[in-house]
């Protein structure tokens, strides 16, 4: 799951797509669930690689679905007893979510999928552990993962004229015998400075939404006590 990978074999992938696209999208759904439960930090390539493969309307939307099910794979994992070796290998950043969700659920997950500061995985392990209700985990993650799969998506869907500018700089640098020819480009490269705006914005007006209701409570409880 890399940028050379996907540039030694697009046009093999490209035919592949034209030529079975359903079968081609169940098994980018499938790849994407995969490595979400597996806990492979993907999401962002797979993301780019769908609106690269499909367009960036149905890569958005297959990103969308793609890693809210895979969340709920791990949310209902945790929930087995499976779910003590995933908390083990969490160790203490597990306890350091669970407090603030067990007070704002659904806005600590919206939070935490609109700004990935954390894995996806720990997220919907920190959910599980406290007892958040499937519902309002899946809701929250389904709204939180739109902008980003959409983001990815679209610069996903501008990537074939990126990568075919990076194939002609890779084949120069073989010609001249170089020894690090590997194609220079990044997640990071892909977004303009608009979207990454938009989507700071989005997990600001979250984050006052958690802390106006933090001190509304406050409030009301000083109130009650008076």
């Amino acid at each position: 799951m890399s940028f050379d990978a996907l540039l030694d074999r697009r046009e093999e992938m490209g035919l592949f797509v034209e030529s079975r696209p359903w079968t081609a999208l169940a098994l980018f759904t499938v790849v994407y669930i995969g490595a979400v439960v597996l806990s492979m930090p993907a999401a962002a390539f797979l993301c780019t690689a769908g609106g690269f493969l499909f367009g960036w309307q149905l890569g958005a939307l297959a990103g969308t679905v793609s890693a809210t099910l895979g969340g709920v794979c791990v949310f209902l994992i945790v929930r087995t007893s499976l779910g003590n070796l995933f908390k083990r290998g969490a160790g203490p950043r597990l306890q350091a979510l669970a407090a603030g969700f067990r007070q704002n659920a659904f806005s600590y997950v919206l939070f935490f999928r609109l700004l990935p500061i954390v894995p996806s995985w720990l997220v919907s392990m920190a959910a599980a552990s406290v007892g958040v209700r499937l519902r309002i985990f899946a809701s929250a993650s389904l709204i939180g993962i739109i902008p980003i799969s959409l983001a990815f998506a679209i610069a996903g869907a501008g990537l074939d004229d990126v990568l075919r500018e990076q194939q002609k700089l890779r084949q120069a640098c073989l010609v001249t015998g170089g020894t690090d020819c590997r194609v220079n480009l990044s997640i990071t490269n892909l977004l303009t400075p608009e979207i990454i705006t938009a989507l700071a914005f989005l997990g600001f007006l979250v984050l006052l939404s958690i802390l106006l209701k933090h001190f509304h409570g406050a409030k009301t409880r000083e109130g009650s006590l008076s």
